[in-house]
């Protein structure tokens, strides 16, 4: 999953960072996890964090492991239910004379 639209005319590393958090917005991930899922050096994944701290855009969560997540904000909404959605494939079954 990306970030919402209004959050990606920022630095490459930032938006990188701020996918792979959206990605796992429920867990969060370590800065060992995100310099893994981002790919790079650990002084532009440090700006990158620093800035978007700074902006609001992501959590900080102390504890045994610092553990980092996106603002609810950042992270695009997801369908309530599924199963709400009717598929084309459903659609078609329901016009179909059998």
């Amino acid at each position: 999953m990306r970030a919402k639209r209004e959050y990606r005319n920022r630095e490459g590393t930032e938006v990188a960072v701020l996918d792979a958090l959206v990605d796992r917005a429920d867990d969060g991930m370590t800065v060992f996890e995100l310099r893994a899922a981002v790919e790079v050096d650990i002084d532009e994944l440090e700006e990158a964090l620093s800035t978007l701290k700074e902006d609001d855009l992501i959590v900080v969560d102390p504890g045994n492991e610092t553990v980092i997540k996106p603002d609810e904000r950042v992270v695009p909404e997801q369908p309530s239910d599924e199963n709400d959605e009717q598929s084309i494939v459903d659609w078609i079954r329901e016009r179909l004379p059998f």
